[in-house]
């Protein structure tokens, strides 16, 4: 394959469609929201780089979703991260450069990433929680404590998944990703990200926030999906106040929020929104 030819993938790709209607076929090019594996690799001084995890995402904010997990797995050392890149390795194929982004951490990691994070860990666009053994090692992940500023109000809540949907970019081209976003007590959306995988949104928010120099932590997260409990996890594990989510919580999610002192709102609309803990 001719390098030259080879380029960064897109968040969408074209593809030609046959539509079957009650009056008849019609044929035109649809939008598909790209999914592709990313690996991330993680290193530090001393340390050469090494695979911690390898989910399907759709690309775009790639070096936000790597910063991102790590946070949420607990392994940001004091130090903080050093750089974050695509990968040059001379074994990989031009195709596959995109897919694969180092982490240099300024020194060790917070904990061993092998103890839970082997090689040949892997997750797919729909779970991000894989390998959690139980609701203890979810709470031990958050390190940032529990959110002690102000949290949105039911009617400011009740506005944020309208706000959301309006910024959901790739949402309106393909309807086929889930979208994340933080948003402060007042009700301001802070930073959007979109991923055909729900938890891979919620690391790019947070991790846009560290790479840009902010702390995660803010009053509220708002999911476009159901709050799952790997959701809640990230969510506890960044500092957040209030996780707001359009569909239906979890038993488990709904234990790990009271447990973790998170405020959690399932089935948000501008008529309604219930508060389950």
């Amino acid at each position: 394959m001719n390098a030259d030819r080879v380029r960064r993938p897109g968040p969408t790709v074209r593809t030609r469609v046959h539509e079957h209607l009650a009056e008849g076929e019609r044929r035109h090019e649809d939008r598909l929201a790209t999914e592709e594996p990313l690996e991330i690799r993680l290193a530090w001084p001393g340390a050469p780089a090494r695979r911690v995890w390898v989910t399907m995402r759709t690309p775009g904010h790639d070096f936000d979703l790597a910063a991102g997990w790590l946070v949420h797995e607990g392994l940001l050392g004091p130090g903080g991260i050093s750089s974050v890149a695509y990968c040059t390795d001379a074994q990989l194929r031009p195709e596959q450069e995109f897919n694969v982004v180092t982490v240099t951490l300024a020194g060790p990691p917070a904990h061993d990433p092998g103890h839970r994070h082997v090689g040949q860990s892997t997750g797919s666009s729909a779970c991000g929680i894989c390998g959690k053994d139980s609701l203890d090692a979810a709470l031990a992940t958050s390190s940032a404590g529990a959110w002690t500023g102000p949290l949105p109000a039911p009617a400011v809540v009740r506005t944020l998944p309208g706000l959301l949907h309006a910024g959901q970019t790739v949402f309106a081209r393909t309807g086929g990703v889930h979208a994340a976003g933080l948003a402060s007590a007042d009700g301001r959306l802070l930073v959007v990200r979109e991923d055909v995988g729900r938890h891979n949104a919620v690391d790019k928010v947070t991790g846009a926030r560290v790479l840009g120099g902010s702390a995660p932590a803010e009053a509220c997260l708002v999911v476009s999906g159901r709050a799952g409990f790997e959701l809640v996890q990230k969510a506890v594990a960044a500092g957040i106040g209030a996780l707001v989510a359009v569909g239906a919580p979890t038993s488990l999610s709904v234990q790990l929020a009271s447990e973790a002192g998170l405020v959690l709102y399932g089935f948000t609309s501008a008529d309604r929104c219930v508060r389950y803990a």
